[in-house]
């Protein structure tokens, strides 16, 4: 098996600064925002971004959890893991541009079951996608609003994303 890294942590700190700048344009500012990260990476994700759009923008963003482990439609094929809590932010995401962040884009599973859950919780005025890696293979047409790298890849090859708040180091490697 080889693995080689693709993107190095200033790498990921480039790609979170031009997500959270392409955010606040595209919603012409931070009012009304909320960033919902999907445990475990997008939670992360979704913290430094919202760090960078106060950074930026000057106003504080919330941002909350979003578990999808239950709204899969793929459960019995993939083994699961635990479910982790879903923490909406206090004001709830009703009539609020949700930001949905997820650590890599796939085959678009996740983010169908994040719509699915979003529905449960309330009723956002719009829902975004930003993800630090879109490596295509898209089995839903679901496609990021924002994304940090698209990095073509083969079915049979592993993206993986360190984090050094959960893997003390900043990486994304692929092994093959």
């Amino acid at each position: 098996m080889s693995t080689r890294t693709v993107l190095y942590e200033a790498d990921i700190t480039r790609a979170l600064t031009r997500i959270s700048h392409e955010i606040l344009e595209s919603n012409k500012g931070p009012a009304n925002l909320v960033l919902l990260g999907i445990p475990t990476r997008g939670v992360t994700l979704a913290y430094r971004i919202a760090a960078l759009v106060e950074q930026f923008g000057g106003v504080p963003v919330p941002v909350g959890s979003l578990d999808v482990t239950m709204y899969r439609d793929d459960l019995h094929r993939n083994p699961t893991r635990t479910p982790q809590p879903t923490q909406i932010p206090p004001g709830g995401i009703d009539d609020r541009v949700v930001v949905l962040v997820d650590d890599v884009l796939f085959s678009g599973r996740s983010i169908r079951a994040a719509l699915d859950a979003l529905q449960d919780i309330g009723r956002p005025t719009a829902v975004r996608l930003a993800t630090l890696v879109d490596r295509g293979h898209r089995e839903l047409p679901i496609r990021p609003d924002f994304v940090g790298k698209n990095l073509p890849s083969s079915r049979e090859e592993r993206v993986n994303v360190r984090l050094a708040e959960t893997d003390g180091r900043d990486e994304v490697t692929i092994e093959s």
